[in-house]
């Protein structure tokens, strides 16, 4: 359980959202008569979006919701993870979508492991690159990899701001 930080500005994009009309809202927010912007998403609708994005990794999370805060561009996990993988793996689901600056996670697990490192991706890096860095061999790019399946689908496809899983040696 903690909070994550991610490249808000950086990531898939998951659902439409205005930035220029979000700055609006945000500067006019205190304002209660100013009128919800028509393309900007609810906070439910985007945590819907999320949630549905855990889902489709296949991840053994019961009792997992999300809740998605717009004005701080924070998402809020929580739910029993039968694995530390499949917790961590929808920590970067949600944390790698653009406007997504924070990831506060309450998941609790059922079978302890020790968690992996987050490595925030460098322009530049390549999964062999940093199997080098952190297992001492290029070789070893398919752990990782294998570890962020299936959010990364090729590992040549890889980019700056990514944050990555990367397990125990």
């Amino acid at each position: 359980m903690g909070i994550f930080s991610f490249a808000k500005d950086i990531g898939d994009k998951i659902f439409n959202r205005d930035d220029d009309k979000h700055d609006a809202k945000s500067e006019t927010h205190a304002d209660a008569n100013t009128p919800a912007k028509e393309n900007e998403p609810s906070a439910q609708s985007v945590a819907n979006i999320l949630l549905r994005r855990i889902q489709q990794q296949n991840l053994n999370i019961s009792n997992l919701k999300v809740k998605y805060n717009g004005s701080t561009d924070t998402a809020e996990i929580s739910g029993n993870a039968k694995t530390q993988a499949d917790r961590e793996k929808a920590i970067i689901a949600i944390g790698n979508v653009q406007h997504v600056a924070k990831v506060i996670d309450n998941i609790s697990i059922e079978e302890a492991a020790p968690e992996s490192t987050m490595y925030t991706v460098k322009s530049g890096d390549s999964l062999s690159k940093i199997a080098q860095e952190v297992y001492g061999s290029a070789n070893d790019y398919m752990k990782i990899f294998e570890a962020n399946k299936p959010m990364l689908s090729d590992p040549d496809k890889i980019y700056p701001g990514q944050v990555l899983r990367i397990p125990k040696a």
